[in-house]
C-alpha cells in the first residue's frame, strides 16, 4: 500500500511538469498509468468478496467432519451447525448424478468425487446417501450394521470437533443442538433434557460401538472385496444398478 501511494503522488508531480513542458503525450502516458495504480489501490483497499465455494465443496466439507456416509438431511444440518449453512437438499438432488456424468465424461480429472453408498446386499447405491470417493471402498459399504455404526462413529466425530472448538473459546449453539439430537438415540449418552456433554457422548457412543464395530468392520471388507473383483471403477464409486451383484 505505501508503494502504491507513494507512486500515485510521483505520477501526479510528473503529471505537473509533463503538463507545464507542453508534452501532451507524456501527460496522457502518466495519467494512463495513474489511473491503473489508483484502480490497484482500491482493489486493495476494498478487495471483491470471495466466490462462494460450490455446493460440492460444503458437502465435501461436511462428509469429511463426519467421517462416514450420511443422508442428505444430515449433511445439510452438519453445514447449518458449523459452516455456511448455504447447502439445502434440493441443491443435493441431483448433485450424485451430476459427479457421476463429470466422472464418465472424464475419469479421475477431479482430487475427488461426491459419490454413492453402496448397498452390500447388490451393491446398487444406496438412495440419498453420499460418499467420498477417496475412501477406501469398504467404508462406502452399508451392511446391516452399518447405519448404527456410522451413526455412533460421526456422534464420536462431531463431539470430538465440539471439544476442539471449545478449547479454542468457541460455543457453536447450532453444533451441540446437532450433538443432542444424535445423542439422544445412544443409551447413557445424554442426561435428561439439557444439551449433551460432548465428552460423556463420546464414552457412551464408543463403549456401543465396540459391541458392533468389528462385525460391521468384517462384512464391509469382505462386500469391499467382492466389489473390487466384480465392478468396473465407476460402478465401485456410483453403485451397479439394479442387477444383484454374484455374492460367489
Amino acid at each position: 500500500m505505501d508503494g502504491l501511494e507513494e507512486r500515485m503522488l510521483t505520477l501526479r508531480r510528473e503529471i505537473r511538469v509533463a503538463s507545464a513542458a507542453g508534452d501532451p503525450a507524456r501527460v496522457r502516458s502518466l495519467r494512463a498509468e495513474l489511473r491503473q495504480v489508483e484502480r490497484t489501490w482500491e482493489e486493495a483497499i476494498n478487495p471483491p468478496p470471495a466466490p462462494p465455494a460450490p455446493v460440492r465443496e460444503h458437502v465435501h466439507q461436511a462428509l469429511t467432519l463426519l467421517g462416514v456416509p450420511a443422508a442428505a438431511k444430515t449433511i445439510v444440518a452438519v453445514d447449518e451447525s458449523f459452516f455456511s449453512g448455504t447447502i439445502t437438499n434440493a441443491k443435493l438432488t441431483s448433485l450424485r448424478r451430476d459427479e457421476e456424468r463429470s466422472f464418465r465424461s472424464s475419469p479421475n480429472s477431479r482430487p475427488y468425487y461426491l459419490c454413492a453408498a453402496l448397498s452390500a446386499e447388490r451393491l446398487s447405491p444406496v438412495r440419498g446417501v453420499l460418499a467420498v470417493s477417496t475412501w477406501p471402498l469398504r467404508r462406502r459399504i452399508i451392511g446391516p450394521l452399518s447405519p448404527r455404526t456410522d451413526l455412533l462413529t460421526s456422534t464420536i466425530r462431531i463431539a470430538e470437533h465440539l471439544q476442539r472448538l471449545t478449547r479454542a473459546g468457541e460455543s457453536p449453539l447450532g453444533g451441540f443442538r446437532l450433538l443432542t439430537a444424535m445423542a439422544q438415540n445412544i443409551p447413557g449418552a445424554v442426561a435428561d433434557f439439557g444439551p449433551a456433554d460432548p465428552g460423556r457422548v463420546i464414552t457412551a457412543a464408543r463403549a456401543e460401538l465396540a459391541v458392533h464395530e468389528e462385525k460391521d468392520r468384517q462384512h464391509r471388507k469382505a462386500v469391499a472385496e467382492r466389489a473390487a473383483s466384480q465392478l468396473a471403477e465407476v460402478n465401485q464409486l456410483f453403485g451397479a444398478g439394479l442387477r444383484t451383484a454374484s455374492t460367489a
